[in-house]
């Protein structure tokens, strides 16, 4: 059974990076790129990761995060979060969002799989 992530980022090189790293290694992929366009994808597709940024316009991953997580549909959904920053407070105001995970920006494709990989068994 083929999983589906959902990459959210509102950089192109690294939506590109992610989505072409995760469709060679098998998994399918769906882009956003901001939050806001990630949320109606994350509530309208089936899918069993999420891979969000956290600085973009429209809606930031954080709230991102937390207006997914209220819906039902959310439940049990790893978020892998991704940022430039690695201040152990965004981390855990990411945690506390809903995320599962943490990946600091810039990342290999070799940590993205197994990060990936992790998160979805």
């Amino acid at each position: 059974m083929t999983r589906t992530v959902l990459a959210v980022d509102d950089s192109p090189s690294i939506r590109c990076m992610v989505a072409m790293t995760l469709r060679e290694a098998g998994y399918q992929v769906i882009e956003a790129t901001d939050g806001q366009e990630g949320l109606e994808k994350a509530l309208s597709h089936p899918i069993d990761a999420i891979i969000t940024d956290q600085n973009m316009p429209n809606l930031d991953g954080l709230g991102f995060i937390r207006k997914y997580r209220e819906h039902p549909s959310s439940k049990g959904k790893p978020i892998i979060f991704l940022s430039t920053d690695s201040a152990d407070s965004l981390k855990q105001q990411a945690r506390d969002a809903g995320a599962l995970g943490w990946m600091v920006k810039p990342f290999t494709q070799a940590q993205l799989l197994a990060v990936i990989k992790k998160v979805l068994g």
